[in-house]
């Protein structure tokens, strides 16, 4: 059985309702997140994820705004009612992301980054550990147990894709680990269609099987142009497009006699 994790109020991640996590890969200024924020709000939707320190491949491209994007996060979730959800990308990094969010993400390249692990596990916050691209299904739950070894049980699984042969895609959807990780653990799990796909146009696809496939909620990346993103522009859905994005999640979460919030 889901452990559920209260965020605050009635919102729960594993619990009835389906948790849409949406915002951008990168938070790139004032205006680009107020506009997300405030659409969020719109729609009924709670946490804004977003990048503040982000571990991309190459040292040469945009690599966050650090505090400055903790502080745009924080300002906009507040005004707007939402809670935040942003990647400590070190053990360096974790008291800021800890004081600005209310949930600590650990990105795929830091699954297995123990030292993290164990100062997460010493937080009182929600932590998001994603799984890393090359890792099994044990592996995984074996890096959730280190941050539950500290005493912290409020760790919420990600599911992100993972990394094939075929690069057709940025990465391939494991709908059969959400699958598992129910059957198995009693952590909630949420699916990363965004880094799964790589590719906006399949993420409502991809969105759909993950939660047909009993996923607790949603990572999205969203960004009012795209083409025009420091960071993942080809995985971000528009904005324009949220509302009609959210409706479909709607229409799947009721077939599974769940909500989305």
């Amino acid at each position: 059985m889901t452990t559920s994790i209260s965020l605050f109020d009635n919102l729960q991640i594993g619990g009835a309702d389906i948790v849409l996590m949406m915002g951008p890969c990168s938070v790139e200024s004032h205006e680009q997140v107020y506009d997300i924020a405030k659409s969020m709000r719109a729609l009924g939707l709670h946490v804004m994820r977003g990048g503040a320190f982000k571990p991309r491949t190459s040292p040469h491209t945009f690599q966050g705004l650090g505090l400055e994007g903790l502080k745009i996060l924080r300002q906009a979730a507040d005004e707007f009612g939402l809670l935040v959800i942003s990647e400590a990308l070190g053990i360096a990094e974790l008291p800021l992301v800890a004081e600005y969010s209310d949930i600590i993400q650990i990105g795929s390249r830091n699954m297995q980054h123990f030292p993290l692990l164990w100062a997460a596990g010493e937080q009182q916050k929600p932590v998001l550990l994603k799984r890393g691209f090359m890792s099994t299904v044990q592996e995984w739950l074996a890096a959730a147990e280190h941050i539950a070894s500290r005493g912290n049980q409020q760790i919420i699984l990600c599911e992100r894709g993972i990394r094939s042969f075929d690069p057709s895609t940025r990465n391939v959807l494991d709908v059969n680990a959400i699958a598992q990780i129910k059957a198995v653990t009693h952590f909630p799990i949420i699916a990363d269609p965004s880094h799964a796909t790589g590719r906006a146009d399949l993420v409502p696809a991809a969105s759909r099987a993950a939660l047909a496939a009993g996923a607790d909620g949603l990572l999205v990346e969203v960004h009012p142009n795209p083409a025009a993103a420091l960071s993942d522009g080809a995985q971000s859905l528009p904005l324009a497009s949220l509302p009609a994005f959210v409706e479909d999640m709607r229409r799947i979460a009721s077939a599974m006699g769940r909500g989305v919030v």
